[in-house]
């Protein structure tokens, strides 16, 4: 969460727009990242209610109108943050190999080093699932921020309007259209199968087995 929204704010920076540094929201401390309703409240909300439970960080604030290319820079901030879930979900594939070399040459860490290894294959489904996520064209998320610009300005006008019931719709989306999400997580899924393929023969036993 923290690498995804610290990656639009460094974006929105290079692209000519101070205002996430000005205000404090460039920074790797999550705290700065944690809103109070969508990273605690809904989340908690909604796994109480038995439902499709997901949530978000607080937004990083920026002003597309300091891009040095509107259209250019509103594209590049909005993938950024996919960007660096696709990245970190690649870094795992390398580091849950090493883990796993020295825990097949040193036994005695075989443990502490699967726990590890168990985070990091983690890290690898989750970062994907993420990046596809956030890639669905329902505003607020980063695939609308594309996906307007693909519509002709009439209807891109009228679709952005709909961020204002955004997290409506993707409740809905995740309660009632389980096939359609499924779908477009594939890509994803696919990846990580691929991913699981090459560290498998670096597995460590896991540590939390009986």
């Amino acid at each position: 969460m923290v690498a995804h929204e610290y990656a639009h704010g460094y974006a929105a920076y290079k692209q000519g727009d101070m205002t996430a540094y000005q205000l404090g929201r460039l920074t790797w401390n999550p705290i700065k990242h944690i809103d109070p309703f969508m990273t605690i409240l809904l989340p908690a909300l909604l796994a109480w209610l038995g439902g499709p439970i997901f949530g978000g960080a607080k937004p990083v604030p920026v002003n597309p109108r300091n891009y040095r290319n509107y259209k250019r820079g509103d594209i590049i901030v909005s993938l950024a943050g996919v960007a660096t879930n696709v990245l970190i979900a690649i870094c795992c594939v390398p580091l849950v190999i090493l883990v796993g070399v020295i825990g097949q040459q040193v036994p005695d860490l075989q443990r502490p080093l699967g726990v590890l290894q168990l985070m990091l294959s983690q890290g690898i489904i989750i970062n994907l699932v993420l990046a596809a996520f956030n890639l669905i064209p329902i505003p607020p998320l980063d695939g609308s921020h594309v996906f307007k610009y693909i519509l002709p300005p009439q209807w891109s006008l009228q679709y952005q309007r709909l961020g204002g019931v955004g997290l409506l719709l993707l409740f809905a989306l995740l309660s009632f259209g389980r096939p359609l999400v499924n779908l477009w997580m594939s890509p994803a899924f696919l990846l990580g199968r691929i991913a699981q393929q090459l560290y498998f023969p670096y597995l460590l036993p896991n540590p939390f087995d009986v």
